[in-house]
């Protein structure tokens, strides 16, 4: 009889422990919310986190890894338009989902979603799974995550001004170059210095990372608990927010494939498009979030990113797989 394990229970549904973490930190923050004197601590500790997240996403962005997919411009155009234009027309036809489907809150949620920058690390690594042009990822991915902290804020702006919404957009993307892009600059420019130490401690990186985002979460949904979250979310709406996350990224996986293969890319090309056209950035969006909104809102606005995030991860391990397995049975076709 084979034994039972947890770990290989989870890695069989290709559900991301992480996400067990942020459902506790969920559960946590609303039994037991920062308030008074702990929530201004946290607020300052979330501060200096985000700086530090953001510090070590520069520092391990590698300048030759950019320059070697600088070259396929095509490719940057397609991912940079599925990412910029074809997630936020999306978003914006959702409008008709109100208030039969998705409720106001959420469906702003679901806005600011689709104006974020794509996922680095999960990007690169289907992209690598799959079989893909790897060094076309990696800067696709990495431009994308550059150009978020100009294009998301204006995006976001725009989008929250169709629904009735006020943003200041030029505050937004100064905050926002203040608290993100210049820890990454910092921490790019320090690479000749710490690239070493970088490269030798990558899980504890990973782990400086997560955490980060763990600590964002809670402080969000803190503030979001006290400000009544849980009586304006029911299971209702969590359902309905999983469906439409799945029939978001399905549409965006199909329009990028046919688009790949319409334009002419060859395999690994469309593999790269297919992966990085497809994603949202959990680590870039919530502490954007929490720059671009107020603390209360936070809460309410990352909820969609949060359930979007782990479906895509599995869906995408799934497809990265699939065709790692095309590829592998080619082999012996070609061999023969």
């Amino acid at each position: 009889m084979a034994s039972f394990s947890p770990s290989s229970w989870l890695q069989r549904l290709r559900i991301d422990k992480f996400l067990l973490v942020l459902i506790v930190v969920v559960l946590t923050a609303s039994i037991f919310p920062c308030e008074g004197n702990a929530k201004t601590f946290f607020e300052y500790l979330t501060t200096a986190a985000i700086a530090l997240l953001f510090f070590m996403h520069g520092a391990k962005l590698s300048r030759e890894a950019i320059t070697a997919g600088m070259g396929h411009w095509r490719l940057h155009l397609v991912v940079f338009a599925s990412t910029f234009l074809l997630f936020p027309l999306l978003g914006m036809g959702m409008n008709a989902l109100v208030p039969t489907v998705l409720t106001p809150t959420l469906y702003l949620g679901f806005l600011y979603l689709c104006a974020l920058p794509a996922t680095v690390q999960s990007a690169i690594a289907y992209t690598s799974m799959a079989g893909g042009n790897v060094a076309a990822a990696i800067c696709s991915a990495s431009a994308s995550s550059i150009l978020g902290v100009f294009l998301s804020p204006i995006l976001v702006g725009l989008l929250m001004h169709t629904q009735g919404g006020e943003t200041d957009t030029l505050h937004a993307i100064g905050s926002i170059i203040l608290q993100l892009m210049v820890p990454f600059v910092l921490g790019h420019l320090s690479r000749p210095l710490i690239a070493g130490w970088v490269e030798r401690h990558r899980k504890l990186i990973n782990i400086t990372d997560r955490s980060s985002i763990l600590l964002v979460v809670y402080v969000a949904f803190s503030e979001a608990v006290v400000q009544g979250i849980w009586t304006q979310i029911n299971g209702w709406s969590l359902l309905a927010v999983v469906v439409c996350s799945m029939v978001l990224l399905a549409i965006v996986l199909v329009v990028n494939t046919l688009a790949a293969r319409k334009l002419g890319f060859n395999t690994a090309d469309e593999i790269t498009i297919v992966f990085c056209g497809s994603k949202k950035s959990l680590a870039n969006g919530i502490p954007m979030a929490n720059v671009l909104f107020p603390a209360a809102a936070v809460g309410a606005m990352v909820l969609p990113l949060m359930i979007f995030h782990q479906i895509q991860l599995m869906v995408c391990a799934a497809l990265a797989q699939r065709y790692a397995n095309k590829k592998a049975n080619a082999q012996p076709v070609k061999s023969a």
